[in-house]
């Protein structure tokens, strides 16, 4: 077959298979993205192996389905900042400052000592600490919205300190990596500070007052899906915005589009749109994905502890840590618990630092593979979190009464 062909194939595979899987949980009372990601682990290299059948030889397909997964994320934390408004965002920035602060310090101190307990040195514990801070809200979002409780006191903060979550575990990884290697100057970390404000400040100014005119404009136009299309040029943009200047994950740039896009009259027309095409395509590719890159064969057995140790700690870290910081903001007890479920999820940024760790020899390959294997079970087990700490979908909406200390 030729590689259009077998692109097809596997696009063929992962979409049934993930959509089937989804409805196979949702009928078990679990959210769908717990099919999606198990059924890419059946799908991976771990039992079927559906990328490397003796029919597909192409070298570019499973670079295709990585960029397509990418692709899903963006555009599901842009539907996520969609459904949300930057005054509602803001409203809990207490609470999600130190929910995100609590998580992040815990976690790395949890996996440096999980690292140091296992006779790891101290840099390389270091950096699995880090590994382990940063949270991957995707999960969680997807989860919130099938639930229907993204717009709740609990939905706002976990969303705000993942923003927060996302741009310190960045800024001190950095900070760690130019220690280590000696590659940046006090200069070029606070140069690095001052490129995350710059387009976190330029991002909210364009989206306030550029945006709603130029969408109003594209609207008269006699274009087919012309603001649709536009949705989708803002919102690559701003990620690539948040990637070239703010040196920070492009996912925080598509979640401030949305978050902006939701502040204009032609809301609902983009979010039926962006739906359609997020979850009819991209969204499954990007969970299946997840399963497709883990192969439980390579994982050395004499890691096994080391493994379980740190999938413990990790989870532990966001649950007590994220938790405590947003009782400590104001939160109620079981909210507080609820948040710390959503922190638990782990992604992108955990695989890039150990990926940057391993290839500048700073981790062995026991250590990246703890880190790996504890992202995907974090991930699996962040749905299952969520919906045990919500006995029901509905809880705490915004319409509840809110106490006037959390929205500091």
């Amino acid at each position: 077959m030729t590689p259009f062909l077998q692109l097809a194939f596997e696009l063929v595979v992962i979409l049934f298979a993930a959509k089937a899987a989804g409805y196979i949980s949702t009928r078990l009372g679990q959210p769908s993205v717990l099919g999606e990601l198990l059924v890419g682990v059946l799908l991976g290299p771990s039992l079927i192996n559906i990328l490397h059948f003796p029919f597909i030889n192409s070298d570019t397909l499973i670079a295709a389905i990585d960029e397509l997964s990418e692709l899903g994320v963006l555009l599901l934390m842009f539907l996520a900042g969609l459904e949300l408004h930057l005054g509602e965002l803001t409203s809990y920035r207490k609470v999600s400052l130190l929910a995100s602060t609590g998580g992040l310090l815990l976690s790395i101190g949890l996996g440096w000592g999980a690292g140091r307990l296992f006779g790891i040195n101290n840099n390389a514990a270091l950096l699995l600490g880090l590994a382990l801070a940063a949270t991957s809200v995707s999960i969680s979002a997807r989860t919130l919205m099938e639930m229907g409780v993204l717009r709740t006191r609990v939905g706002l903060s976990l969303l705000g300190a993942a923003v927060v979550d996302d741009i310190l575990s960045i800024l001190a990884f950095s900070i760690f990596l130019a220690v280590v290697t000696g590659s940046s100057s006090l200069a070029g970390l606070l140069w690095l500070v001052v490129r995350m404000i710059l387009f976190l400040l330029g991002a909210v100014a364009f989206g306030l007052w550029v945006l709603p005119p130029l969408v109003r404009w594209v609207e008269r136009l006699s274009i087919s899906q012309g603001v649709l299309a536009f949705a989708i040029v803002m919102l690559l943009t701003f990620g690539l915005a948040a990637e070239l200047v703010g040196q920070m994950a492009a996912i925080i740039g598509t979640f401030l589009a949305g978050l902006m896009f939701a502040r204009t009259p032609e809301k609902k027309m983009i979010e039926q749109g962006m739906s359609s095409l997020a979850y009819g395509l991209f969204v499954p590719i990007f969970f299946v994905n997840i399963g497709l890159s883990v192969d439980v064969h390579s994982l050395p057995f004499s890691a096994i502890w080391l493994i379980l140790v740190v999938t413990a700690v990790a989870m532990l870290g966001k649950l007590i840590g994220a938790a405590g910081g947003a009782r400590l903001g104001g939160l109620p007890g079981r909210e507080s618990i609820q948040l710390g479920a959503g922190m638990v999820a782990r992604g992108e940024v955990t695989l890039i630092i150990v990926a940057i760790g391993s290839k500048a020899g700073l981790i062995d390959n026991n250590v990246f593979s703890s880190a790996v294997a504890a992202m995907l079970l974090c991930s699996l087990a962040t749905p299952l979190l969520l919906r045990a700490a919500f006995h029901k979908p509905g809880d705490k909406l915004l319409s509840s009464p809110v106490n006037e200390e959390n929205k500091e």
